[in-house]
C-alpha cells in the first residue's frame, strides 16, 4: 500500500525525537521557524498527535444530532456514516519554500499519516474535508507523486467531498471527489468559514480554535473543538498549523456565552471546559 511510505517517514521522525533530536544545536533562524510552525517543538508535536490517534472519542450533540469528537481532531456523525476533518493545509512547507522560506518538509507526510489512522479507526462511507485542505492554489497540482498516491489511496472506498476554503477556493487539480461551498447533511450545514452571528446546525473550521486553561499546571495552548451545543467549530488538523484562542474577538457572537465550551484534545481523551474557565 502506498501509505506505507508515508508511515515510514512519520515513524522515522518519531524515532529521531526519542533519540534526542531536540537537543541538537540549531541556528536561531531555523529554531525560530520551527517554533512558529509547531508551537515550540515540531517533533514533540508529532509524537503527541500520534498518541492522540488512540484517545477515547467523546459523544456530544450539535443541534440535536449525535457527534463523536475524536482527540485526533476529526468529527464523526455516526447517523450519516460521515467523518469531517478541517484545515489539513497539505503542502504548507512546499508553499513556504516557493516563497523562499525553508521549513521542515514533513508536514504533508505527517498529516496524511494521521488522517490514515483516523480513517482506519472510524470506518465511514463519506469524508468531508472542511476547507483549506491545501495551503495554496498550487498545492494539489504540485504535490509530489508519493503524497498524491497516498491521498488517492485514502480516498478509495469513500465518497470524498472537498469544501472550498480561503486558501484553496478551487477544486484540487488531478484529484477526484466533489467540491462544494456548503454541504447540507441531515439538517446540518458544513462550510469552511463560520457564519457571523448565531447559526444553529453549522459545522465550520477556518479559525483553528485553541484553548488556554486558566490555573492549569501547563499554561500552553491546546487544540480544541468549540461549541455551545448548537454549532461546532473544528480544530485545524494539519501538523504545522497555528491556532487562535477561542476567547479572541474573532469568535465573538458565534456562541451563546454561558453554554460555550472548548472540547480540548488531550492525549487520552477530550476534556469539555467552559469558556469561563479559560484564559
Amino acid at each position: 500500500m502506498r501509505l506505507g511510505a508515508i508511515h515510514l517517514v512519520f515513524v522515522r521522525l518519531s524515532c529521531e525525537n526519542e533519540k534526542g533530536i531536540n537537543d541538537r544545536p540549531l541556528d536561531r533562524p531555523t529554531r525560530s521557524r520551527l517554533e512558529d510552525m509547531s508551537g515550540g517543538n515540531l517533533m514533540n508535536a508529532l509524537a503527541r498527535r500520534m498518541r492522540q490517534t488512540a484517545g477515547k472519542p467523546l459523544e456530544t450533540e450539535i443541534a440535536g444530532t449525535l457527534a463523536l469528537l475524536d482527540p485526533s481532531g476529526v468529527l464523526v456523525l455516526p447517523s450519516e456514516s460521515l467523518l469531517v476533518v478541517s484545515d489539513l493545509h497539505l503542502e504548507k512547507g512546499a508553499a513556504f519554500a516557493r516563497r523562499g522560506m525553508m521549513l521542515p518538509p514533513y508536514d504533508t507526510a505527517a498529516t496524511l499519516a494521521l488522517l490514515a489512522r483516523a480513517l482506519s479507526r472510524h470506518p465511514v462511507r463519506r469524508v468531508v474535508c472542511l476547507g483549506d485542505s491545501f495551503h495554496d492554489r498550487r498545492g494539489a497540482e504540485a504535490m509530489p507523486t508519493v503524497f498524491r498516491d497516498a491521498l488517492v489511496d485514502l480516498m478509495v472506498g469513500h465518497d470524498w467531498v472537498w469544501v472550498s476554503g480561503n486558501h484553496d477556493p478551487e477544486p484540487p487539480k488531478g484529484l477526484g471527489g466533489e467540491t462544494v461551498e456548503t454541504l447540507s447533511v441531515g439538517g446540518l450545514a458544513l462550510r469552511h468559514e463560520p457564519t457571523a452571528g448565531a447559526c444553529p446546525g453549522e459545522i465550520a473550521g477556518h479559525l483553528h480554535p485553541v484553548a488556554r486553561i486558566r490555573g492549569a499546571v501547563s499554561q500552553g495552548r491546546h487544540a480544541c473543538f468549540a461549541s455551545d451545543g448548537t454549532r461546532m467549530i473544528l480544530p485545524s488538523f494539519g501538523i504545522t498549523t497555528g491556532g487562535l484562542n477561542v476567547l479572541d474577538r474573532a469568535f465573538s457572537g458565534l456562541f451563546e456565552t454561558r453554554a460555550a465550551k472548548a472540547f480540548v484534545a488531550g492525549t487520552a481523551r477530550i476534556y469539555p471546559i467552559p469558556f469561563s474557565a479559560l484564559g
